[in-house]
């Protein structure tokens, strides 16, 4: 995800979020199912991000409840 790759969200009328407590993982979803990703991209801040043609599909959020405060 170098300069000049200008990526846009999947469908923003269709997000849906998904919480594994047990892993401490939070799944956000642009779009009705879950779509299969050209692309995957771990973030330095350990958020994968997966991309089909161009689109933000999907974010895995690993060790969520640490960033939001919750343990």
């Amino acid at each position: 995800m170098g300069g000049g790759n200008d990526l846009v969200l999947g469908d923003l009328e269709n997000i849906w979020f998904e919480y594994d407590k047990q892993n401490d993982i939070l799944y956000i979803n642009f779009g009705y199912d879950v779509e299969d990703a050209d692309e995957s991209i771990l973030t330095n801040n350990n958020v994968v991000v997966r991309i089909k043609n161009r689109r933000v599909v999907s974010l895995t959020v690993f060790d969520f409840s640490k960033r939001v405060s919750l343990e």
